[in-house]
């Protein structure tokens, strides 16, 4: 593609990397050439190359290092410990290894806004900035409420898929295509996302994302809303999120209300936020808007 200011070609197809950390290497997917660095965690069942369609908006001098999270994607084999903080010291390793010693991005989409989150709180010396992808606010857990029974509820569907197996690649993609919040907005981007969280042998194809993770991660999403509460105020590093009006269906409301946003926004002094317009919770990061994506990145400091 050509870069719209400069006129010069990007190259924005992945290269893999490989990230040494505590227990194996994370498979790291490496989005352009360029010096100025950002860093990317992705939503809970999801991987890496989430990140092509904001990747190739980006300028010619920046490259985007996405991550696939402990359990998911080509990292679906590095063990435990799973969990946010393990996530975000991740992704302060990625910042370390290819920052060039200089203070770098960070972003992250759903769950993966949380450890996102997480590291610029932990290690605000390695951040310039974070972007925050419709997550990243405590989600309020009504007292009394079972976790794990929540998790069953709102995430039976996708866990169920987990497990599944599929005669063929074809077949698994087919159940994408029919999703209500993809289908209708099926793009390359997608196509290819789909693809590449594709494992397992012949006749029996299924996701890459490991079913005991992603239940680890999801139980802490939902209970460790204090936590994430205290990482917003107490940020050092300019924050913005981007939210969605469409939710994990397609369909209005969106995963994070707006009287969510407003009392986040009020409390955290470095936050701001910002509505996308016309997206959900999945094509926020993978359909038109994500040229809305890396423009606020770039823009933000």
């Amino acid at each position: 593609m050509t870069d719209e200011a400069t006129g010069q070609t990007v190259d924005r197809d992945p290269v893999e990397l490989e990230l040494p950390v505590d227990g194996g290497k994370l498979r790291v997917l490496r989005f352009g050439s360029g010096p100025r660095t950002a860093v990317a965690a992705h939503g809970i069942t999801a991987a890496g190359m989430s990140f092509r369609a904001p990747a190739r908006h980006l300028p010619s001098e920046w490259s985007l290092f996405a991550l696939d999270l402990r359990g998911r994607g080509g990292s679906a084999d590095i063990p435990g410990p799973y969990g946010f903080d393990a996530h975000a010291a991740d992704l302060c390793a990625a910042a370390e290894r290819w920052g060039g010693g200089a203070p770098v991005a960070v972003t992250g989409q759903s769950m993966g806004a949380c450890a996102a989150l997480r590291a610029a709180a932990r290690r605000p010396e390695l951040f310039d900035r974070l972007l925050l992808i419709d997550g990243g606010l405590p989600l309020p857990l009504a007292e009394g409420t079972d976790p794990d029974a929540l998790l069953d509820a709102s995430m039976g569907p996708i866990l169920a898929r987990l497990t599944r197996t599929f005669e063929n690649d074809e077949a698994y993609v087919d159940v994408f295509r029919a999703h209500p919040a993809l289908g209708p907005e099926w793009n390359a981007d997608i196509e290819a996302y789909v693809r590449d969280g594709i494992t397992g042998p012949a006749g029996a194809r299924r996701s890459s994302a490991r079913e005991g993770p992603v239940r680890r991660d999801g139980r802490e999403l939902i209970t460790s809303g204090p936590a994430f509460g205290e990482d917003l105020v107490g940020l050092a590093v300019p924050a913005r999120l981007l939210h969605a009006p469409r939710g994990l269906t397609g369909a209005a409301p969106g995963v994070l209300s707006d009287a969510l946003v407003a009392h986040w926004t009020a409390r955290a002094p470095r936050l701001t936020a910002e509505a996308v317009p016309d997206c959900n919770h999945f094509t926020i990061l993978m359909g038109p808007q994500a040229r809305t994506v890396a423009d606020r990145l770039v823009g933000m400091v």
